[in-house]
């Protein structure tokens, strides 16, 4: 191969026909074309020829080329080439292997996005620098390091660039990996979110045909390893931390989702902002990016208030919406649910309706949840049960008590409201009316719908769907190593936010290539899969000094090759050979023999 990757060659493909093996000759040129990639177009069909046919096709290459590269043929060092023709003697004694390092998944990768066509996106966005860094390769590393084998930027610097094929792949080197270069990309992306989530809307539906009639939108937080911040100002705060992390500053990220886990936009908010005061805002942001539309909101109690509720009924078009409502309004609501018959929407599940002011209330209760809730409560008041006692036989002053009673609140949950607590005597009792209160209402929902459709067979199964919010937030924390952060400033904490959900988009178009397969088969065990398949060089000197490298994939196996076959994938020829001169830079082609 030329020094440039550029010019002609010829290539030798082989066929086995009566036993015997034929190898056929072309002319082959390569052209390197934009974005630093090489493409080879077949000249001319020569067939079978001899050596000194093949030698004067060399020769013939040679002087129309002009390159300095020289095709070689390869024989051990124990045997001798036909005359006039260049070749290279090999020491196969001292061949050695190095270098192994994870091809597989990083290949799948990249096949990933450029079904999404983000390279198309980001071509215009993302351009490379004056000094010759390709920033959508740094974008591509830093994605599919998240979603093959998440860490922190620095650990990609250290460890990870040198121990994948992404520098194959990309046609790249280290340089690339430089952890300023890593974190410097971080600046330069969250601005292209909106057209980011648009592009890919528009992907998914001409691949999925997907649907954007239904959104789910839930909130979540992620905390941090790092100091606090001096300043009031700033993302990282002080919150309800969902992680169980109240020692840590947060962020709170908002997303909102299709019932089959396509996500059309999020937001990063401060660590102490309320989910109530929210929704406002992403009504007007959906609008804003997709335009009006009859879409139907699903959330869980606790985002909209009755103000903002009142507000998606007035507007023009009303916004339709589904939400669950805290169990305290059964209280006011209970008698007119007397009335009503129990309606089974599925085995197990069975809704009352009760319209009243322009909404449908909705009771549905669960069979399965009466029975997890039931012994969830039974397990909390045991245990609150068992500590009172031991606090009933310790000697102890006054505020110790109240101490231990504090941590014994805590460690309870809502089990605590079930018992009647008094200090002086300390004394405790069983609270039988809230008890029979808490159960008839385990294992039940209330919702409220503005929806003309109030079919309950229809509400019950919708509302459900918000498992998938919560099954794209557990995947992003999780699989995608969203937490903890450890970045200092909002641009690089949204910078690193921005690179999990582009992760995610990743994983969740693999998830869909995979579902027609088997409902089973995850986008993380596809990537284990993957990662099985190894990249090495194969390195042989010669006789007169040079070196050979050939950089070479392993073999997939079985579960590997049915991989592929299901997601209708193909791997790519493996890259050529390549003699190395002593002089820099300086290489030639290579035929094997």
């Amino acid at each position: 191969m030329c020094a440039d990757d550029t010019g002609m060659f010829l290539r030798a493909t082989q066929r086995t026909k009566d036993g015997k093996t034929h190898r056929y000759w072309s002319v082959v040129e390569s052209r390197r074309v934009r974005g630093g990639g090489v493409v080879q177009k077949t000249l001319l069909y020569l067939g079978e020829i001899n050596d000194s046919q093949h030698a004067g096709w060399c020769r013939s290459i040679e002087a129309v080329d002009g390159k300095r590269g020289v095709q070689m043929a390869l024989f051990p060092e124990d045997r001798t080439p036909p005359p006039d023709v260049p070749a290279v003697h090999l020491r196969m004694s001292q061949l050695t292997l190095e270098r192994p390092r994870q091809w597989g998944a990083c290949w799948l990768a990249m096949e990933v996005w450029d079904q999404l066509r983000l390279d198309e996106f980001w071509a215009a966005r993302l351009p490379d620098s004056r000094e010759g860094t390709s920033w959508r390769n740094v974008l591509k590393t830093l994605t599919a390091y998240r979603l093959i084998d998440p860490g922190s930027e620095w650990r990609l610097h250290r460890l990870w660039y040198d121990r994948s094929a992404m520098a194959d792949l990309l046609g790249e080197d280290f340089r690339l990996a430089q952890k300023d270069t890593l974190y410097r990309c971080l600046d330069k992306l969250v601005e292209h979110k909106a057209a980011l989530f648009r592009h890919l809307k528009e992907r998914w539906s001409d691949l999925f045909d997907a649907k954007f009639e239904v959104l789910l939108y839930d909130l979540t937080s992620t905390y941090f390893e790092s100091d606090p911040p001096e300043s009031t100002g700033g993302l990282r705060r002080y919150g309800y931390s969902r992680d169980k992390r109240s020692d840590c500053v947060q962020v709170v990220i908002a997303l909102i989702v299709t019932p089959e886990g396509f996500p059309l936009t999020y937001e990063v908010l401060s660590g102490n902002t309320l989910d109530s005061t929210t929704l406002a805002a992403f009504l007007q942001k959906i609008e804003t990016l997709y335009g009006k539309a009859d879409r139907i909101w699903v959330m869980d109690r606790g985002i909209p208030t009755e103000e903002s509720l009142a507000q998606m009924r007035a507007s023009d078009p009303p916004v339709q919406y589904l939400v669950g409502t805290p169990k305290g309004r059964l209280s006011r609501l209970e008698q007119a649910f007397l009335g009503r018959p129990w309606c089974s929407v599925r085995d197990g599940v069975e809704v009352k309706l009760v319209p009243e002011d322009g909404e449908i209330y909705v009771l549905a209760r669960s069979a399965d949840r009466v029975l997890k809730e039931r012994a969830m409560r039974r397990r909390k008041l045991k245990r609150l049960w068992k500590r009172l006692r031991q606090l009933q036989t310790m000697s102890q002053t006054r505020e110790e008590l109240l101490m231990r009673l504090g941590a014994a609140h805590r460690d309870a949950g809502h089990a605590w409201r079930l018992v009647s607590v008094r200090t002086d005597p300390f004394s405790f009792t069983l609270n039988r009316p809230k008890l029979r209160q808490v159960r008839r209402r385990e294992g039940r929902y209330l919702l409220r719908t503005n929806l003309p459709d109030n079919d309950p067979a229809t509400l019950w199964p919708m509302y459900i769907q918000l498992t998938e919010v919560e099954q794209a937030f557990k995947e992003i924390k999780h699989d995608l190593g969203l937490r903890p952060i450890f970045h200092q400033t909002d641009g690089r904490i949204e910078g690193h936010i921005f690179i999990s959900f582009l992760a995610y988009c990743l994983q969740v178009t693999i998830k869909h290539r995979l579902r027609p397969c088997a409902p089973g088969l995850t986008p993380r065990s596809a990537l284990e899969q993957m990662k099985g398949i190894q990249m090495l060089d194969v390195r042989i000197p010669t006789t007169d000094g040079r070196q050979l490298t050939l950089s070479r994939t392993t073999q997939p196996d079985p579960a590997q090759q049915l991989l592929l076959a299901q997601l209708q994938l193909v791997l790519p020829p493996q890259p050529p050979p390549r003699i190395t001169s002593p002089a820099p830079g300086e290489t030639v082609d290579v035929v094997k023999t």
